[in-house]
């Protein structure tokens, strides 16, 4: 692969400490795909209010990424992003906000991430009444579906489509819906669509809770993925952050090995965390990855790497150099 203007700085400038292992990092990423092996990402934080989509999207249509565990905000967010744009607001002093100045902040209804502010009636109310359509027409149907796959009927209803605010070439969960890929959602219900089901269950407005599909179900839906998928070939660990969105799905493979005693499924190929966690034995997110050889996660030889740093920052990078950027 030739190298763009982007993938030449990298290789030139850096050069040592976390620089280093980026491109170590990223290097590992193409000789993976080059070898023929498939990529999981994982993605935690707020990565996709950081707009995170404008290079994940690429990545998903090029065939670089190849499933993907998130939290059910990043689900959420990146869809916010599409259809509320133009109302969210950057707080570039954030850091010097007072109390008075959030709830200022609060009583507009702009919910702040950092130093971006999430407009309540046009992301969240907007995504929230197209879901409850769907929603009660599964639940009326007696269908069900998981969080994601709701997420793409309404994408591919059109329901939304006047409110979009961005090109939707810009947004992941677009380009995923669009290739139908496997995203596994742990632990929705921590978010603020999951929020709005239970509240819509509890009213009465959804007559079976279980309309939309469990964190059980995302977990034996990931068993089948990872056994058909790691069968034909050898299946990577990209993870962004840490957390559910991590822990959940690198579990799947001690599960197969020692709670169903199957044999020959392999452990994961390749691992990158991109963490600003302290470096800890007592933490899932900041536990190096040697820790994850004793849980049967990953090889003696499974090339692994650690990059302690601002995701925000190094993903676009890593993800701009497998590009060839």
């Amino acid at each position: 692969m030739s190298d763009g203007p982007i993938s030449s700085f990298i290789k030139h400038h850096f050069r040592h400490f976390n620089a280093a292992t980026l491109v170590d990092a990223a290097e590992a990423y193409r000789r993976h795909l080059e070898a023929g092996g498939k990529m999981f990402l994982t993605l935690a934080g707020a990565m996709s209010t950081a707009e995170l989509g404008l290079s994940l999207a690429e990545m998903i249509r090029q065939d670089k990424v190849h499933a993907i565990s998130c939290t059910g905000a990043n689900l959420e967010e990146d869809l916010f992003n599409l259809v509320a744009h133009n109302f969210y607001e950057r707080v570039p002093n954030w850091r010097d906000l007072t109390p008075e100045d959030e709830r200022a902040l609060l009583e507009r209804h702009m919910n702040r991430v950092t130093d971006t502010c999430i407009p309540e009636m046009e992301a969240m109310r907007r995504l929230e009444g197209a879901l409850l359509d769907e929603w009660t027409r599964a639940d009326q149907a007696g269908e069900r579906y998981f969080p994601h796959q709701f997420m793409y009927r309404i994408l591919r209803s059109g329901a939304l489509e006047e409110f979009y605010q961005i090109d939707p070439k810009d947004s992941w969960v677009y380009a995923a819906m669009e290739r139908e890929l496997p995203i596994f959602v742990p632990g929705w219900e921590d978010s603020t669509m999951g929020n709005m089901y239970a509240a819509h269950c509890i009213a009465g407005d959804i007559k079976q809770v279980h309309t939309v599909r469990t964190g059980i179900e995302y977990m034996i839906e990931l068993a089948d993925w990872y056994t058909r998928a790691s069968a034909e070939a050898p299946i990577g660990f990209f993870q962004i952050g840490g957390g559910i969105a991590g822990d959940f799905p690198i579990c799947v493979v001690p599960m197969l090995h020692q709670d169903l005693r199957r044999e020959n499924v392999p452990v994961w190929a390749y691992f990158c965390q991109i963490s600003d966690s302290t470096t800890s034995y007592g933490s899932y997110s900041g536990a190096v990855p040697n820790e994850k050889i004793t849980w049967g996660k990953l090889a003696v030889d499974t090339p692994k790497f650690v990059i302690e740093s601002d995701a925000t920052i190094v993903a676009p990078l890593i993800f701009a150099y497998v590009l060839g950027w």
